[in-house]
């Protein structure tokens, strides 16, 4: 009888060192590091061509006054010399133009853009018109890690710009510099629209759907929150109390009390919210998380009504607004595109496509 041949592999699976798999997953690690370095560099490089091709095209338009068609002809001419290679369209040689003259050359190494893949700087660039708030978009999108679909979204639902407008008495309540990063935590007002209800939802209906979307809820309140529970119950010399919702946030440090009113804020709201706090620090908190922060949600608030009440609070809370139906300023209706200036923006994003290959997704 024929002995069946031993696999190429069964020997040198018994005589692997038994500390081979720690080895073998920091070989990886370091392959992986590698790739990351090597994507980065390859990104940055790209940058830096584009950003030069950008500063020369702006130069010879100044001095020489060329246009579109000069623009058109070297599109071809680089399309020609390098077919391999892709983003020397029209569209994304204008947009090079339009990232020079962005960051000009003392600005543009020492930016988050140049840390960004190529899509990412073309987004900032069509969706922002603000220096500064651009800057900001580019800084949170390399910290957070963004993808350009999530910045695109965040741009949209003008994250930043609400970030840090709740009214709250965290100056007064928690020492610096945790109050202004408890400050940053919260915005003003919240977008509920994902939730498909009307302006006239009661409390019980908005939390049920806030629950039941959880993760487009802790999308819109930030980076750091967990979701704990809902009604979660405290009982206090044989009382029972039912918070909203509960979280704790990871970043701070903290659990976070959210309480949702269907109503314009009153007063007695924040002695609600304080009592629940008192609660919540003295039979939830942890002897080393710092102190429990309040979250009001009302439908509709009056700033000096709310910094009065709340400067009559022991517990560091916020108030803020929520939207179940996003309205659009009068201001921003007016300023909408044309039918024309969409085709336009579509057409040439299109084209960014090509610019970069797997970096600029």
């Amino acid at each position: 009888m024929t002995k069946a041949p031993t696999p190429p592999d069964a020997g040198a699976a018994a005589s692997v060192p038994s500390d081979y798999a720690v080895w073998l997953a920091g070989i990886k690690r370091h392959v992986q590091s590698a790739r990351s370095r090597a994507t980065l560099a390859l990104n940055t490089e790209l940058l830096t061509l584009y950003w030069h091709i950008g500063n020369e095209l702006l130069q010879r338009q100044q001095a020489a006054h060329w246009g579109d068609k000069v623009l058109s002809r070297l599109s071809s001419d680089l399309r020609e010399a390098f077919p391999e290679m892709k983003g020397f369209s029209l569209a994304n040689l204008k947009f090079m133009r339009a990232f020079a003259k962005a960051w000009p050359e003392p600005l543009f190494g020492q930016q988050a853009v140049s840390q960004l893949p190529w899509g990412h700087n073309v987004m900032l660039l069509t969706k922002l018109k603000d220096p500064a708030l651009r800057l900001r978009y580019a800084e949170q999108a390399r910290v957070e890690a963004w993808s350009r679909s999530t910045l695109e979204a965040n741009i949209r639902d003008q994250v930043l710009e609400r970030q840090g407008k709740a009214v709250t008495n965290f100056e007064m309540r928690l020492p610096s510099p945790y109050s202004q990063l408890a400050r940053n935590a919260l915005k003003d007002p919240y977008l509920f629209d994902f939730l498909g209800l009307g302006n006239t939802a009661q409390e019980r209906a908005i939390e049920t759907g806030l629950v039941h979307h959880i993760t487009r809820f802790l999308l819109e309140l930030g980076s750091g929150f967990a979701f704990l529970g809902r009604q979660v119950r405290l009982e206090v010399e044989g009382d029972e109390f039912f918070i909203d919702l509960l979280f704790y946030h990871t970043r701070l440090k903290c659990h976070v009390v959210v309480e949702l009113k269907a109503t314009a804020f009153k007063p007695e709201h924040a002695g609600q919210l304080n009592f629940y706090l008192t609660a919540v620090d003295r039979q939830i908190k942890a002897p080393d998380d710092n102190p429990t922060i309040g979250l009001l949600l009302c439908k509709t608030q009056k700033r000096t009504v709310v910094e009065y009440a709340l400067s009559g609070i022991d517990k560091p809370m916020g108030v803020a607004e929520y939207q179940l139906v996003r309205a659009l300023p009068d201001s921003l209706m007016d300023s909408l595109p044309t039918v024309e200036a969409l085709e336009s923006e579509l057409s040439a994003l299109d084209g960014i496509d090509e610019a970069g290959g797997d970096i600029t997704s």
